[in-house]
């Protein structure tokens, strides 16, 4: 039997701006306490929404129709963006959902699961623009006494209200006493403060460089810099007390600096904290990185005596930490163990953070976090990411630049003298060449290795690395079925020059691109300079050879001693600066 119908209105009094955090509703994390996981208390203001409904009974098994309208008194086309609707015993508001709902519009709303009840909550989809929502709401078979639908509203990824309490709806004939309107406004306004809104003192010392190795542990980047005399040093330390660690974490920075605590050197099921900047104060929050996404805010305070600093753009925060945590805090490490540690730096907008600028330095080794002192080392290039630089820089800037200028100039010396039955030039220009195949072919697989699959965030790289590997493979296999030495070899002659040269200058282009990728990111301009500097070189010998290519061959031969000379020049000077990242 359809019963009578129950309609909710929520009325804004100003514009309301978008809202991020879950914005593809998927919050059943939050079904019990209705919180946003945004690392933020409920605003303090008073809410501007109101819950009414127009029908104040039921019975069991009633199907109520609930609306869920937002009006802006003030400007037109206003809109909420997050939400989350639930029924509750009125005399147990704490207690799980109530009931079940169905969807009347499923694009812009979807059903949770709260509890062991299937769509026992109602949430939006996206972050799109919604002015009226609308859900049907079945009351149970053994229902309570009385109901209240309550509603959590965001505003902004900083400001929402949890909770919002609406009429109590009884159950026919029953007499249910609402709860207190003391208690309701407490419930809309004020929520369990997190670490975002303790007051904390914002003029600390500066982290002290002193003691590193030998009362604290410390990572710095770069290696060995003082965070209270360089403005670019970022320093993380942490020193073990009786029951608790102090960690003091700076960098130059706009927007925030962290660092995380992992098992291994992946992104993923990590125990984060981080220093946001929040216009001229910083909050300091614990969080969980589930992967390589947004991270998730702890909604328990698990840090004490914090502080931070700002100045001449750089952020600097301290804080304690238990050793040990409740058991409920499971994504809390216990101190007392080995990890990997983290550190990255990036913006931040309303309180979100976005992704890291550059690559997270990441130390060498595992420590203990309670362990002896130590100086520690990290590099933010991962090794498989320093071998793939290494193997195309000798493939591309040496290996065939070289049997190039083999092939093009060298063929009228030695003659009469071969070498495994093949004249000497055409050993060397192949093993060359088979050599700069091999090294591409390793190189080009270490950085799907790393990332386990494509690099979305390479830009333009991978595709011209991928080009490149294509090209690699097809000038061999032309050179196996070229025509015999009594044919007209005009075409392959021209093929060959044509793949050659196009592979070699796609090479150059992507190893230019390559040098400023994060997880590879060289120093400029010196590192751009060296690598302008090695083809230019290489240029210089060529267009050399070709106005003497009729020379004499000891020429041929000095220069060519000139040019591997330089060449090694140029390559140590990058492979150096790779191996010190």
């Amino acid at each position: 039997m359809q019963g009578p119908r129950l309609f909710l209105v929520v009325v804004a009094a100003c514009l309301i701006k978008e809202a991020s955090g879950f914005p593809n509703g998927k919050v059943s994390v939050a079904c019990g306490d209705m919180k946003p996981q945004h690392g933020h208390a409920s605003s303090s203001k008073s809410a501007p929404y109101n819950i009414t409904v127009d029908q104040t009974t039921f019975s069991p098994g009633d199907q109520i129709t609930g609306r869920l309208l937002l009006i802006c008194l003030r400007f037109s086309g206003a809109a909420f963006k997050g939400f989350l609707i639930e029924a509750r015993d009125v005399e147990n508001l704490d207690g799980p959902a109530v009931g079940s709902f169905s969807l009347l519009n499923p694009s812009e709303s979807q059903l949770l699961q709260c509890g062991d009840t299937q769509g026992s909550a109602v949430s939006h989809t996206s972050k799109s623009k919604k002015t009226d929502i609308q859900a049907m709401w079945k009351a149970p078979e053994n229902p309570p006494l009385g109901v209240q639908f309550m509603a959590t509203v965001v505003q902004k990824y900083k400001v929402y209200w949890v909770k919002l309490p609406g009429p109590v709806v009884s159950l026919n004939g029953a007499t249910v006493v609402p709860p207190p309107k003391s208690t309701t406004t407490a419930t809309t306004a004020l929520t369990t403060p997190s670490v975002w809104n303790k007051p904390v003192s914002h003029t600390p010392p500066g982290p002290a460089l002193k003691g590193c190795g030998r009362r604290k542990s410390c990572l710095r980047d770069p290696e060995g810099c003082d965070p209270e005399r360089d403005p670019l040093c970022f320093f993380l330390s942490f020193t073990p007390e009786e029951h608790t660690v102090l960690f003091e974490l700076s960098g130059p920075s706009s927007g925030y600096m962290s660092f995380a605590l992992s098992q291994d050197k992946w992104m993923g099921d990590d125990d984060a904290y981080l220093c946001v900047r929040d216009g001229d104060r910083v909050d300091i929050n614990a969080a969980y990185l589930p992967g390589r996404t947004e991270p998730e805010f702890a909604t328990q305070n698990v840090l004490s005596d914090m502080s931070w600093r700002l100045a001449d753009g750089v952020i600097q925060c301290r804080f304690r930490r238990e050793i040990h945590l409740p058991v409920h805090n499971r994504s809390r490490f216990s101190l007392d163990q080995s990890f990997f540690l983290f550190v990255a730096h990036g913006r931040s907008a309303d309180g979100v953070v976005h992704r890291h600028d550059r690559q997270p330095l990441i130390s060498t080794y595992q420590t203990v976090i309670t362990g002896p002192p130590k100086d520690l080392a990290g590099s933010r290039s991962p090794l498989l990411m320093k071998f793939h630089g290494v193997f195309m820089l000798v493939a591309w800037m040496t290996t065939v630049t070289t049997g190039v200028i083999i092939a093009r100039y060298f063929k009228m010396d030695w003659p009469g003298t071969t070498l495994l039955g093949q004249s000497v030039w055409f050993q060397v220009h192949r093993a060359l060449m088979i050599l700069t195949v091999l090294l591409t072919s390793v190189g080009f697989m270490l950085p799907f290795i790393y990332r386990g699959g494509w690099s979305k965030r390479a830009g333009s790289h991978p595709y011209l690395g991928c080009t490149v590997m294509a090209l690699s493979v097809i000038q061999p296999i032309m050179a196996l079925v070229r025509p015999a030495q009594d044919s007209s070899r005009n075409i392959f002659n021209w093929a060959h020059w044509g793949t050659g040269t196009t592979v070699q200058i796609l090479a150059v282009a992507a190893i230019f691109l390559g040098i400023q990728q994060q997880a590879l990111l060289l120093p400029v301009p010196w590192s751009t300079g060296i690598l302008a500097g090695c083809v230019v070189w290489g240029i210089l010998i060529d267009l050399l050879l070709e106005f003497h290519n009729r020379g004499v061959s000891l020429f041929r031969k000095i220069v060519l001693a000139v040019f591997l000379v330089g060449n090694f020049g140029f390559l140590s000077g990058l492979i150096n600066t790779i191996a010190s990242m």
